[in-house]
C-alpha cells in the first residue's frame, strides 16, 4: 500500500519557513481552513490570559506582520492597547499543520491603515460594528440588542471599528506524520530572521 508522500518542505527549513506564510496567506485570503481564524491570546488587566478566535484578514511576509479587525470598544482592544505583546494559533487538520505566531500588536483606528481595511470590508462584515450596545456588555436577555442595516452600518460602524496589525517576532511551525513529525522556530533579530530544527 502507497503512502502519501511526504511534502516538499518536510527537510527543508527554507521551504518550511516559505510553508509557513504561504498557510498564513491563503487561510487569509480564501477563508475555508484553519488558517482563516486562528486563535488570539491576550493579557486581561486582571493579569490572566484570554483567548477569542479572531479572523485573519491580511499575512505579509515582507512587513512580518498579519491583519485582524475588531471593534474598539471590545475588551480585546482594550487589553491590546495596555499589552500590546499576543500570539496568534492556528491548525489545519487537512495540512496537519500547527502554526503559532508571537509579537505586538498595534491598533489602527483613524489613520490609512484602518480607512482601507474598511473600504475593504464586506456589506455584511461592518454591520457587527455598529451594534448597541458594545461588546461585552451584559444584557437582560440574550437578544437585547441591535443591529443596523448594512447600508446603515457603513456610517454607524466605522467609528468602532479597528484594523490590528501583529508584527512577528517568533514563529513556530508544527507538521504532524506518523513517519516523523518535523518543526521549526524562527525569531526575529530586528534585521532578519533565525531559525532552526527543534523537537516536536
Amino acid at each position: 500500500m502507497s503512502r502519501t508522500p511526504l511534502p516538499a518542505f518536510y527537510d527543508d527549513l527554507d521551504a518550511t519557513f516559505a510553508e509557513l506564510w504561504r498557510l498564513l496567506t491563503d487561510g487569509a485570503a480564501q477563508g475555508p481552513g484553519g488558517f482563516h481564524l486562528p486563535t488570539l491570546a491576550t493579557l486581561a488587566a486582571a493579569g490572566g490570559p484570554r483567548l477569542r478566535t479572531v479572523v485573519l484578514r491580511a499575512a505579509d511576509r515582507a512587513g512580518r506582520t498579519l491583519r485582524f479587525h475588531c471593534d474598539r470598544r471590545s475588551d480585546k482592544a482594550a487589553e491590546l492597547l495596555a499589552h500590546p505583546a499576543c500570539a496568534l494559533a492556528a491548525y489545519d487538520a487537512g495540512a496537519k499543520v500547527q502554526i503559532r505566531v508571537e509579537g505586538y500588536a498595534r491598533l489602527h483606528t483613524d489613520d490609512a491603515v484602518a480607512d482601507a481595511a474598511w473600504a475593504g470590508s464586506r456589506a455584511m462584515s461592518r454591520v457587527c460594528y455598529g451594534a448597541e450596545p458594545g461588546p461585552g456588555t451584559a444584557l437582560p436577555t440574550g437578544g437585547a440588542y441591535s443591529l443596523p442595516d448594512e447600508t446603515a452600518a457603513a456610517i454607524l460602524g466605522r467609528p468602532h471599528f479597528a484594523a490590528v496589525v501583529v508584527h512577528a517576532e517568533r514563529l513556530d511551525l508544527l507538521y504532524l506524520d506518523r513517519r516523523g513529525h518535523r518543526r521549526a522556530v524562527w525569531h526575529w533579530t530586528g534585521d532578519l530572521w533565525v531559525g532552526g530544527w527543534v523537537a516536536p
